[in-house]
């Protein structure tokens, strides 16, 4: 018989990156462009990137 878990006990990381992705596509969504930039995705990851003059040109990559 497999091991349950106890009902109290929550992935952390994972409920982060549910909640990351959310809030990705309400800004996907709320977008007038057709895609976000990365940038603003940055923005809402929360992550900190190089300096302007330290990071090299990044482009989202093209659709399939």
């Amino acid at each position: 018989m497999p091991a349950h878990r106890h009902p109290t006990v929550q992935d952390q990381v994972a409920l982060t990156e549910i909640d990351l992705t959310g809030e990705l596509m309400i800004a996907a969504a709320a977008a007038s462009e057709d895609r976000l930039s990365t940038d603003r995705i940055d923005e809402l990851l929360h992550v900190a990137g190089a300096p302007d003059g330290d990071r090299p040109d990044r482009q989202a990559p093209d659709a399939p």
